[in-house]
C-alpha cells in the first residue's frame, strides 16, 4: 500500500468543471484516509528488519501454541460436568492441543462465582452451571495434563444478544448503553453495546476481569473483537461529547462516524482501557499472560475501533491471535499475508498465533485439506501455532491433527 497512487486519481481532473472537481476532492480525500490507515498498520521495525532486509534470527524458538476455544454451555458439551471436562482435554492432549482458552463473560454471565456481577444485577453465576465453580473445575482437570487455562472475556463491552440475557446489566445502568448520533442505543448484528468509551463502563469490565485474575490459578485473560472494542456507530453518549469538545474548544464531534479523526480519537479512549488493563493485571499478577484475539486490521479499527498494531508496538499485550476466519485458502493466505508481511515485524510473529475457523454452528466444519493448507501456510510466514474455533470441530478432525501435532 506504501507508495500506491489510487487508481481513480487523475491529473486531468484537477482541469474539470466544478461539480468534477468536488468529486474528486472527495476521492482524494478518500484515498487519503486508506493511505493513512496502511501507515498507521506499517510497524515500526527496526532497520535491519525492514521489507528486503533478512532479519537477525532469534535468539531463543518459544514452544508453538497449540489453542482451543471453549464456547459457552449453550454450544458445547464441555461444561456438563467435571467428569466430561475431564474427558475432552485427554482427548485434546492427545491431539497435540496445550493452550486452553474458554468463555467466562458472555451475556452479563460469568462461568464463575461473581460478586461484582450478584451486585450489578443479582445473577452470580449463569443459569447453567448454578451451584458449580467450572473455572476451577478446568484449572484442576487441566494442570494435571500440562495445558495452560487462559479466561476468554468474550462480550467484552457487549451487555447482551438482542435483548436476551445480560439485558440487566443496561435495565440497572440505563446510562451505560451507547449512543449513536440519533441519541439511540448502539445494536449492531443483534449485539448491543455498552459505552466503552465510559470510564464507569471501564472500570465495571475491568472489575469484572480482574475477578478472575485475583481470584484463579490461571495463565492469562483474553479480550477479542469486542474488548476492548466498540461499534463505531457509538460515542454519541452526552458525557463522552462533552468530554470531546473540551479537548477540540468546544467543536462536536462529527456527524459522520467514520471521520478518521473521530475513529483516530475513540480508539486512542480504547487505547487507553488497554493501557489500564494491562497495568492491572501486571501489578496483580507479573506472570499472568495478556492475550488478545481482535478482529483483522484495518477492518476491526473501522468498524469496532480496534488498534491492535498500537497494542502490540506499546508491549501491552504478551500475545496476539487475531481472527482470520476464512472458508477458503486464497482467502486465508491473502489475510494471513498482510498480516505477517505488512503488519508485524519479524520478531512480532513469535507473539501471533491466528484464529483459525474450525466449528461453526451444527452444520460446519473445516475440510480436513483446508486446515492442513491454513497450518502449513502459517508455518511458511514464520508463525509457530494457531488457535482453532471452537473446541466441538476438534474431534472430527483428530486424524488430520494427529499428523500435524503429534
Amino acid at each position: 500500500m506504501r507508495g500506491h497512487v489510487p487508481r481513480f486519481f487523475d491529473p486531468g481532473m484537477l482541469h474539470a468543471q466544478p461539480c468534477n472537481i468536488m468529486r474528486f476532492t472527495r476521492r482524494l480525500l478518500t484515498a487519503c484516509m486508506a493511505l493513512a490507515t496502511a501507515a498507521q498498520a506499517a510497524p515500526d521495525c527496526p532497520a535491519t528488519t525492514q521489507a528486503g532486509i533478512a532479519p537477525a534470527p532469534l535468539r531463543s524458538t518459544p514452544s508453538p501454541q497449540r489453542g482451543v476455544w471453549i464456547a459457552t454451555p449453550e454450544h458445547t458439551h464441555f461444561f456438563d460436568s467435571k467428569a466430561e471436562m475431564e474427558r475432552q482435554l485427554a482427548e485434546f492432549q492427545r491431539l497435540g492441543i496445550n493452550t486452553i482458552y474458554t468463555a467466562m463473560w458472555n451475556q452479563g454471565r460469568t462461568l464463575y462465582p461473581s460478586a461484582v456481577m450478584h451486585r450489578l444485577t443479582g445473577i452470580t453465576i449463569s443459569e447453567r452451571v448454578r451451584g458449580r465453580d467450572p473455572l476451577q473445575e478446568l484449572i484442576e482437570a487441566a494442570r494435571g495434563k500440562g495445558m495452560k487455562v487462559y479466561a476468554w472475556f468474550e462480550f467484552g463491552f457487549v451487555s447482551d444478544f438482542k435483548g436476551g440475557p445480560g439485558a440487566e446489566i443496561i435495565k440497572a445502568r440505563p446510562h451505560w448503553a451507547a449512543l449513536d448520533k440519533q441519541g439511540k442505543p448502539v445494536e449492531k448484528n443483534g449485539f448491543r453495546w455498552m459505552n466503552a468509551l465510559d470510564r464507569e463502563v471501564q472500570d465495571f469490565v475491568l472489575s469484572v476481569i480482574m475477578e478472575a485474575v485475583q481470584r484463579y490459578d490461571i495463565d492469562g485473560i483474553q479480550g477479542d473483537d469486542r474488548l476492548p472494542a466498540m461499534a463505531t456507530e457509538g460515542g454519541y453518549n452526552p458525557e463522552t461529547v462533552a468530554r470531546y469538545q473540551r479537548e477540540h474548544g468546544g467543536k462536536a464531534p462529527p456527524d459522520d462516524a467514520k471521520d478518521p479523526h473521530w475513529l483516530a480519537w475513540r480508539a486512542a479512549q480504547l487505547n487507553g482501557f488497554m493501557e489500564r488493563l494491562h497495568k492491572a493485571v501486571k501489578s496483580a499478577r507479573p506472570s499472568m499472560q495478556i492475550s488478545m484475539s481482535p478482529s483483522p486490521y484495518p477492518w476491526g479499527y473501522e468498524e469496532y475501533l480496534q488498534d491492535w498494531p498500537t497494542w502490540m508496538k506499546r508491549g501491552w499485550v504478551d500475545s496476539l491471535s487475531p481472527q482470520l476466519y476464512r472458508y477458503n485458502i486464497e482467502g486465508y493466505q491473502q489475510e494471513l499475508r498482510k498480516l505477517a508481511r505488512e503488519q508485524l515485524c519479524p520478531e512480532q510473529r513469535q507473539k501471533v498465533f491466528p484464529g483459525l475457523l474450525l466449528a461453526l454452528g451444527r452444520d460446519y466444519v473445516a475440510p480436513p485439506e483446508l486446515l492442513q493448507q491454513m497450518i502449513e501456510e502459517n508455518r511458511r510466514e514464520g508463525i509457530l501455532g494457531e488457535v482453532f474455533f471452537h473446541s466441538e470441530g476438534l474431534l472430527p478432525r483428530r486424524e488430520l491433527l494427529e499428523k500435524l501435532y503429534r
